[in-house]
């Protein structure tokens, strides 16, 4: 019979020290949770902030060391409830697993066509579950502990506590804006994150009467930290402009791979970062065709030599005021991929080269939960916010819009004209394709880009 492993202490930067637990120990010691010291937390940020090379590993066991302190916390109020007790301690399995399936350099590759990918990385990690060294590693939690902590993951779970693992305010924001922010080096992710964890309380909805946890209102100065925080790392930090053109980049190394056959979309589960470009590379160095040669020759060069694609646009919210972005500019799609194309024809470039860029994320300032007020119940605390209390979702909308930026980036230096660039885009759309005549930020047909834009995620 397999040893029992002893606890472990991990110091941590932010945590200072993490405490496994032996289950905890032997979930990290499989190589399916090893492979995350090799997945950068932030993709191409490091091209920019030299830092910020931590990892899905130590962000991961971040996660975990919050979910425990958050349910220590809770249970330091009385006892839970039976049907919250029940489960519960399943809850910082999950944490330290929420990010099993993630792909090479983190979030890009999710935004590629979904015929180029198996899933995006919570149903991906279904395949990391089925691992026997995973699977033998939650064995003492029971045969069905699989099954029930990949729910908490996806957001599938009924149980009280998924909030904590999946949720408008889940242990993972708390954690991700923390650490990014430290190993950026950058003042912006200063989020309250004590003051949240002692204001979480077990609530019961007022119109379902199921308990779920929620917030007492003395935290909520802590909430609106956390989504300001979140404003400021997109704007400076995920959305930086070089950020993005890097990760553009990658996205085209692998979308080429896939559509030439030089990788199959399966083959992207597993390999880590290096492991990815290193193969993709030696693949295609090894093929005839001038336009697989091109990916080992000159665009993975580029990419890790920090040669990026260069800005032949910017188009901030104010430049786009009341102008109509059809909704398949922000997507990975033939449709963008032709404008794109057409672009690099104007601009004389090879097909292939020009990359443009307006990313998404329309649930950026999203709340959904309930809050305890002093005297007056329980009420669920939604996009609008409590007038009084917490007013920054109703500025959601403003924030979101200003946030964003329509780049095009061309692999050799090269100027677009707004005004070229508005003919380009019209005559692409009117040869069709989804959702023809939408607003960038919220999707809706027949809307222009105004200061009452709509947020919501992709």
């Amino acid at each position: 019979m397999e040893e029992t492993p002893a606890p472990r202490i991990v110091r941590d930067p932010l945590w200072n020290t993490i405490r496994l637990d032996p289950v905890a120990v032997r979930l990290v010691d499989t190589p399916a949770y090893q492979r995350l010291r090799y997945i950068r937390q932030l993709g191409f940020a490091h091209l920019v902030y030299p830092g910020a090379t931590h990892t899905r590993f130590d962000h991961a066991l971040g996660v975990y060391h919050l979910a425990g302190t958050a349910l220590r916390l809770l249970r330091e109020d009385g006892p839970l409830p039976p049907e919250v007790e029940a489960g519960s301690e399943l809850v910082p399995y999950a944490a330290l697993l929420h990010d099993i399936g993630h792909y090479a350099f983190s979030h890009a590759l999710e935004e590629l066509e979904s015929d180029q990918l198996p899933g995006d990385h919570e149903a991906v990690s279904a395949r990391f579950f089925r691992s026997p060294e995973l699977a033998a590693a939650l064995a003492p939690l029971g045969p069905e502990a699989p099954e029930r902590i990949h729910a908490l993951i996806r957001g599938g779970s009924d149980h009280p506590l998924r909030g904590l693992v999946s949720g408008s305010l889940d242990l993972d924001k708390m954690e991700y804006l923390r650490r990014d922010a430290w190993f950026c080096g950058v003042p912006y992710g200063q989020v309250d994150v004590n003051r949240l964890l002692q204001g979480l309380v077990l609530l019961g909805d007022p119109e379902t009467g199921r308990v779920e946890v929620g917030v007492h209102e003395k935290a909520v100065s802590a909430i609106e930290s956390l989504l300001f925080a979140k404003v400021q790392m997109f704007r400076n930090v995920y959305w930086h402009h070089a950020v993005r053109s890097a990760t553009a980049l990658y996205k085209r190394i692998v979308g080429e791979a896939v559509r030439l056959q030089v990788i199959g979309s399966e083959e992207l589960v597993g390999p880590t970062d290096e492991e990815l470009l290193y193969e993709i590379r030696i693949r295609a160095g090894r093929d005839d065709r001038p336009e697989v040669r091109r990916i080992a020759e000159r665009w993975v060069p580029a990419l890790r030599n920090r040669r990026l694609p260069k800005r032949a646009l910017e188009l901030t919210a104010r430049d786009l005021e009341g102008e109509i972005i059809p909704d398949w500019v922000s997507e990975d799609s033939p449709q963008r991929r032709h404008l794109e194309d057409r672009l690099a024809e104007e601009l004389d470039l090879a097909p292939g080269e020009v990359f443009v860029d307006f990313p998404v994320k329309r649930k950026m300032m999203d709340l959904d939960l309930l809050i305890r007020r002093s005297g007056r119940g329980v009420e669920r605390l939604g996009a609008g916010g409590v007038p009084g209390l917490i007013d920054l979702p109703r500025l959601a909308e403003e924030l979101y819009r200003t946030t964003r930026v329509l780049r095009v980036f061309t692999l050799d230096r090269r100027q677009l004209t707004p005004l070229r660039w508005r003919e380009i885009l019209d005559a692409a759309d009117a040869g069709g394709g989804p959702d023809r005549g939408t607003r960038p930020d919220d999707g809706v047909a027949g809307n222009e880009v105004t200061g009452n834009s709509e947020a919501r995620r992709p």
